[in-house]
């Protein structure tokens, strides 16, 4: 594989990155075979896992653990926090308070002394971004991270918290972890550009849209209705499966695997670094790798574009991050004078 560089880390890593979210008790419960999956993603070439503490409840970084004996120093070790972890309500977010505890937690599981990129989740509206900052520089000086990110951030945040960190004297976040595919390809617009302008990187997750760029979900026929009806609205929304379609016909006239053509237009955008694939069994794994020399010319991205436009999402992930002025509905309405004096402030409300 052709090695890119992360950001402004200095950190080589391969195109492809091999997500765990998949590991555990969420997918593959095999912790055996998961590690010959880890392995066989290695001896590809793949040297960068992406894992987090709320995947199976910190099972997927016990796995990834197992799998480093050894190896450690073949590997770059991305994990994140944030999620909650337990009933508590400070045992999640951004605050110095759990992000003290969280790392000692993942460097426990993961059976080492060190991360090379810690990242927060998602953003925390209730926890100042000079606040998380702080402490993840202090935990950098202590030897505990090499590099520190974000994930699933809105442009203007991404902006802030550079600003933040050049006014305070603190690390930058070198990284950031958006939702980037065919159909959804918004970040075009203001996060990857933004990131390519402050040298961040970009480790993209789900380029194939949570399964829906993999051919297996056609409209009116769902290959899993349960997927379908819990918790997977995306996969029974009309305008994803309408683009799909088209895609599939583009894939087959260019004679090229769904999964490649997808993972391909992933990594071919100049401001992402590595995309997240997230294999559950080998043969997921070895498709994937199968397509790792996949190249797409001019003509097969300009039919890309007619399908779905720079820029654009076709509806949304269901694992999508929305900011609270989206999430919240008086955030976003103007109230009359009359009730605006009776509730003159609004909260960040529950998460």
């Amino acid at each position: 594989m052709q090695y890119r560089t992360l950001g402004g880390t200095g950190i080589k890593v391969s195109p492809y990155a091999l997500g765990a979210m998949m590991f555990g008790a969420i997918g593959n419960p095999d912790h055996d075979d998961c590690i010959k999956i880890i392995h066989a993603a290695l001896d590809a070439g793949i040297n960068v896992i992406d894992t987090a503490d709320a995947y199976a409840r910190g099972e997927s970084e016990e796995i990834v653990g197992k799998a480093l004996k050894g190896r450690r120093d073949d590997i770059v070790v991305a994990t994140k926090a944030h999620i909650p972890m337990g009933d508590d309500p400070n045992m999640q977010g951004n605050s110095r308070r759990w992000i003290t505890r969280a790392i000692e937690d993942s460097l426990r599981r993961l059976g080492t002394d060190y991360i090379d990129v810690y990242q927060m989740h998602r953003p925390d509206p209730s926890t100042d971004v000079e606040e998380t900052l702080s402490v993840l520089t202090d935990l950098m000086r202590a030897g505990k991270i090499r590099a520190i990110g974000s994930s699933s951030t809105p442009a203007h945040e991404i902006v802030q918290a550079q600003w933040v960190a050049e006014r305070r004297g603190l690390q930058r976040f070198r990284t950031e972890q958006p939702p980037y595919s065919i159909l959804n390809r918004g970040i075009e617009r203001d996060v990857l550009p933004v990131c390519q302008q402050y040298g961040v990187g970009t480790l993209v997750w789900s380029p194939m849209a949570q399964g829906l760029l993999t051919g297996r979900y056609r409209k009116g026929q769902v290959a899993d209705t349960r997927r379908a009806t819990t918790g997977f609205k995306h996969l029974s929304d009309e305008r994803r499966l309408d683009a799909v379609e088209r895609l599939i016909v583009l894939a087959e006239e260019a004679g090229i695997k769904m999964t490649h053509l997808a993972v391909a237009f992933a990594i071919t955008h100049p401001g992402v670094t590595s995309a997240i694939i997230g294999p559950r069994t080998m043969d997921h794994l070895h498709d994937l790798l199968a397509g790792a020399e996949t190249t797409l010319t001019d003509e097969i991205l300009d039919q890309i574009d007619a399908v779905v436009p720079p820029g654009t999402d076709i509806g949304t992930l269901d694992m999508a991050y929305d900011p609270p002025a989206i999430q919240q509905a008086a955030l976003r309405r103007r109230l009359p004078a009359a009730r605006s004096a009776a509730c003159p402030a609004h909260g960040n409300g529950p998460r």
